[in-house]
């Protein structure tokens, strides 16, 4: 049984203090007090296990994305559709849709511990930076669901990049790769990038050498491998997701490749 139906399920083996756990008992209600209920001395994971992490991603996922919905003021149409557009994406099933409008609109109110989340987040996630980059790029794909990004926006973003030990250059990769894609909703079929935009998906200059470009190239692929993130925490319904990170990465460089026969 995965994390989603051991919380569901009310058979969680861990307790998961702190503001997420307070988030995740708000969400589930009943479900995550009757699994805490049924701890035993062999059934609990640690810090850092996949399934632990697993919940800990989905829930500072949707919260943090309504937070940053809010950073402007007000929570746009555009941005409430793409909110909702990534729900259908990810195909979340009745009760797991449900927890993740609810955890958005956690993220919404003005008493919103953004610190305390990303603490605890990127204690539980641990090491590993490719799940921390991802879960940048899915609040950075949110933010830009009106095609611009708001500066208060960018200053949260910025903010919570920091606050999760993403270096400045990597997170000014990350946006200029959700930047060259942005108008696109999540799970329809990207069009052949431009040639100023597939260089920008890979974070190399124009006049990069060629092996400059492939180096770049298999790192990102490497990076966004769907089993490998999974494998490391990300929950599996956001596995689509980054299949269709690698298509737009293998995309831009096949449009490199042809511009340069």
């Amino acid at each position: 049984m995965g994390w989603a139906g051991k919380i569901l399920g009310g058979t969680f083996g861990f307790i998961l203090g702190g503001p997420i756990g307070a988030l995740v008992g708000a969400t589930f209600g009943h479900n995550f007090d009757r699994g805490m209920s049924r701890l035993t001395s062999g059934e609990g994971w640690g810090l850092g296990d996949q399934q632990r992490v697993q919940t800990t991603f989905f829930t500072a996922t949707f919260s943090v994305m309504g937070h940053i919905a809010k950073a402007d003021g007000h929570v746009t149409p555009d941005e409430i559709r793409m909110a909702r557009a990534v729900m259908d994406h990810l195909q979340l099933n009745a009760s797991l849709r449900v927890a993740a409008e609810k955890l958005f609109n956690e993220g919404k109110q003005p008493d919103f511990p953004l610190d305390g989340v990303l603490k605890q987040f990127r204690k539980e996630v641990s090491r590993r930076s490719t799940l921390l980059q991802m879960f940048m790029e899915i609040q950075l794909q949110a933010a830009y669901a009106d095609g611009a990004l708001h500066p208060a926006e960018r200053k949260i973003l910025l903010h919570i990049a920091a606050e999760l030990g993403i270096q400045r250059r990597i997170y000014e990769q990350l946006e200029a790769m959700v930047r060259a894609s942005s108008g696109q909703r999540p799970g329809t079929v990207s069009q052949r990038p431009t040639l100023e935009h597939a260089y920008e998906t890979l974070g190399v200059k124009e006049g990069a050498a060629d092996a400059e470009i492939k180096r770049a190239y298999r790192r990102l692929m490497s990076q966004h491998h769907p089993d490998k993130l999974v494998a490391k925490g990300l929950p599996e319904e956001m596995m689509k997701m980054a299949t269709d990170k690698t298509h737009q990465i293998r995309t831009a460089y096949e449009t490199i490749q042809e511009s340069r026969k």
